[in-house]
């Protein structure tokens, strides 16, 4: 053999011994159990027209603001996004995951630090024998060779991608969130206005009403019942108001700080639903792209990884373990002369532990392991299950709720027809007042229910949006398409 080549052999080999094996099973991916495509009803809302959906992009791929296309919803947004507190949490579980990570991947290198040592005890001719020491010392360095350190490191990765995909499943419930809210805050804007309009049509009726029973053309019971839509009114209002407040407070919550300055002018007041700008449209593409596209899918499948890792590390306990201690520099029986020339000293201690009786407690380490990936598995199914589950609830309310608005707007045209032919018919005497409080009751309940599915229409599309992994991305950020994406920081 060439001599040359020896070193560069005895290098690898050293470095391929020192790496070690794994223990760690082969992962495969577990089939997502949910159906290839999205249920009948849902398919029909599934592919939105073209050219209204960011050119195809799908959900994941646009960041929230190219979505909402309201400037006070994005400033809202924004806010919460820099103040709220679960977010922040999010955040430093990251931070504190990272650093989880490192102290696992130092493990895997010996540590090397200065000591000083001393030590007296009695000889054997009744004298007293002294030793001291000082220098550089590396204690109980594990060399992995059956990847038990490795294993503990990936477990650790796993747990650190896991809460990187939980901060972003946070932000995008925010994000959804404060939308969701704002878009509340609208309706009751609305509803509050059409409740004091419906308010001051019936104190005319009222005071109509009473003065035709003060001249005797009718009956009391035609004053109580327009005495009764009144308080009926201000009931709704004080309810609409009360709310409102509610709302405001819950936006608050999420904006976390309180909405004064710029942002009390970004809070919606005297404006409806109808002056919510259009939001864009997404498809919702094919049910497997729910495994690439939806952080808390990632999430649950890089907890599967690290439960899986950890099964290397149980299985590698039934091993020898191997551990150097070592040290070097000075040594003297007498501590004056510690650091004299001719001093120097080294020591060189390794140990190999091999398991014989520990009760059991490695398979039970082991099966305890395999138990939690067991249940990892579950998770991730589950977490797969639910937002198809979303995912379908968002397409069936899309595909339904247009046709339910636009019927019911219809309605609502109706109801106003109505009541005007009846207010005409009372005044001319035609009519009894009973038809023309009807007509009242009617109307208001059907302006109502406009506002009330003209909500649920649009919150459904927020929700969409959601449920398909939009949210976490911010203008100019690539979308990865695999889970391992993220490299910890050093």
């Amino acid at each position: 053999m060439n001599k040359t080549r020896l070193p560069r052999l005895l290098a690898v080999s050293a470095a391929v011994l020192l790496t070690g094996c794994s223990m760690i099973p082969t992962y495969q991916r577990p089939a997502a159990p949910i159906a290839t495509d999205w249920p009948a009803l849902s398919a029909t809302a599934a592919a939105p027209a073209t050219g209204s959906a960011h050119n195809g992009m799908a959900a994941a791929d646009i960041e929230w603001q190219g979505f909402f296309s309201d400037p006070r919803l994005r400033q809202l947004i924004d806010a919460a996004l820099r103040n709220n507190r679960d977010l922040r949490l999010a955040v430093l579980n990251i931070e504190q995951a990272r650093a989880q990570y490192q102290i696992r991947r130092a493990d895997q290198f010996p540590t090397v630090g200065a000591a000083v040592t001393g030590s007296r005890q009695p000889a054997a001719n009744e004298g007293i024998t002294s030793v001291y020491t000082a220098g550089l010392a590396m204690t109980s360095y594990e060399f992995d060779f059956f990847g038990r350190v490795a294993s503990l490191k990936e477990a650790a990765l796993g747990q650190y991608l896991a809460t990187e995909e939980g901060r972003k499943t946070t932000q995008i419930s925010l994000v959804a969130a404060v939308a969701n809210t704002y878009l509340s805050l609208l309706a009751d804007e609305e509803l509050i206005g059409l409740t004091r309009q419906t308010l001051a049509t019936r104190e005319d009726s009222f005071r109509l009403s009473r003065l035709r029973f003060e001249n005797g053309v009718s009956s009391e019971l035609d004053v109580r019942q327009a005495e009764s839509l009144i308080e009926a009114a201000r009931v709704s209002l004080a309810q609409l108001t009360r709310q409102r407040a509610l709302d405001q407070n819950a936006l608050v919550l999420l904006l976390g700080q309180p909405a004064t300055g710029a942002l009390a002018v970004a809070l919606p007041a005297g404006k409806g639903l109808a002056d919510m700008p259009v939001m864009a449209d997404v498809p919702a593409g094919l049910p497997s792209d729910l495994l690439t596209r939806r952080p808390d899918v990632r999430q649950a499948e890089q907890l599967l990884l690290a439960a899986n890792a950890n099964i290397g590390a149980a299985r590698a306990a039934f091993f020898p373990r191997i551990s150097l201690t070592a040290s070097a520099g000075s040594a003297s029986s007498h501590l004056g002369d510690l650091f004299q020339s001719g001093s120097f000293g080294w020591t060189l201690a390794p140990q190999l532990f091999l398991p014989i009786f520990d009760a059991g407690r490695n398979r039970a380490g082991l099966q305890s392991a395999a138990v939690q990936r067991d249940i990892a598995v579950a998770q991730y199914e589950k977490s797969i299950q639910s937002a198809f589950r979303e995912v379908a609830d968002a397409l069936a309310s899309r595909a339904t709720l247009g046709e339910q608005l636009r019927a019911q707007q219809a309605q609502a045209n109706a109801e106003g027809v109505r009541y005007r032919l009846s207010n005409l018919r009372y005044q001319s005497g035609i009519a009894s007042q009973f038809d023309l409080l009807d007509a009242q009751r009617s109307l208001f309940s059907a302006q109502q229910a406009v506002v009330q599915i003209r909500l649920a229409q649009l919150q459904s599309q927020v929700t969409l949006y959601k449920a398909l992994g939009g949210g976490w991305t911010e203008p100019g950020e690539a979308v990865p398409l695999a889970n391992a994406a993220l490299v910890p920081k050093p």
